[in-house]
């Protein structure tokens, strides 16, 4: 897909998502939440939910869309004649089922060297998994499919709902902190009765701020979530395979996220090697250890 379609998608999706919230914060009766007696606590807290959480929900129920348009997936025909491709997909399934899932998810690959595989989808019943050309060229079977218990156990935690649900959560906290510090900011030191309405700008730099503490702790979820997901990859693959798939991600950390896309970093089953607070997934080799000390 060219850059200048990408661009066309991502205006488009905010252009969906500016219109979407707005109309619903019509609907409630949400107006102006800075008044001259101070602020309204009630219209203040519901615009924050509204943008902080609607624009994440948005995002979820496009997210297999969205994935498909950005990283160029394929989804693959059950009945497909490629004899590699009908395994990846039979193997899903078998998955899939070992998890209790209500649905069969949708199986994909998209065209990068990157050695890597996603899972997305806005419920358990619409799920996709996806798996890098880069991937199948360089794992064994064994290998592929402790990948793919991974990801099956990430669409089985519900892993895609609740990372939204913190995301959101920590969007709307941020915007009603940055604006409730920015109004008494403003106001310090005032004598009369009135108050007066913050910079915008302030309450930018302090969205910025309270931005990055926040990432802070959606980074730790998602590493948490990642070790949830190898303990179910191992019980629905195998705990070798899991571990061998870990140790296959590790011998190839030069060819992971070479797709430039890092709104889809927290999707895939890998990323950089070493640990930070920004960090999405644990290192690997941490990973492993957990997995090889499992009883």
């Amino acid at each position: 897909m060219g850059f200048g379609k990408r661009i066309m998608i991502f205006l488009g999706v905010n252009a969906l998502i500016l219109v979407t919230l707005s109309v619903t914060l019509n609907l409630l009766g949400v107006g102006y939440y800075f008044t001259e007696r101070g602020i309204d606590f009630r219209s203040l807290l519901v615009f924050c939910l509204v943008w902080g959480m609607g624009g994440a929900f948005i995002s979820l129920a496009l997210s297999r869309v969205l994935a498909k348009w950005m990283m160029g997936v394929k989804v693959i025909d059950p009945d497909t004649s490629e004899p590699e491709l009908r395994e990846l997909v039979a193997t899903v399934h078998r998955l899939a089922r070992a998890a209790n899932l209500p649905e069969m998810p949708e199986v994909g690959w998209y065209p990068s060297p990157e050695v890597n595989a996603f899972a997305t989808g806005p419920t358990r019943s619409r799920a996709l998994v996806a798996v890098s050309a880069g991937l199948l060229e360089r794992m064994d079977r064994q290998a592929v499919e402790g990948v793919l218990g991974h990801e099956i156990a990430h669409v089985a935690n519900g892993d895609m709902v609740t990372m939204t649900l913190v995301q959101g959560v920590i969007n709307a906290l941020v915007m009603f902190l940055a604006r409730v510090i920015a109004f008494f900011l403003a106001n310090r030191g005032r004598s009369d009765d009135s108050s007066a309405a913050p910079s915008y700008f302030i309450i930018f730099i302090l969205e910025i701020a309270l931005s990055a503490l926040g990432m802070i702790a959606v980074a730790a979820f998602s590493r948490y979530r990642e070790y949830r997901a190898d303990a179910g990859g191992a019980e629905l693959a195998g705990r070798e395979k899991m571990i061998g798939a870990l140790e296959a991600l590790q011998r190839a950390s030069g060819l992971v996220d070479l797709t430039g896309k890092e709104s889809l970093a927290t999707l895939k089953i890998s990323g950089k090697r070493r640990f930070s607070l920004f960090a999405t997934h644990p290192p690997l080799d941490e990973r492993i250890a957990r997995l090889k000390a499992m009883v």
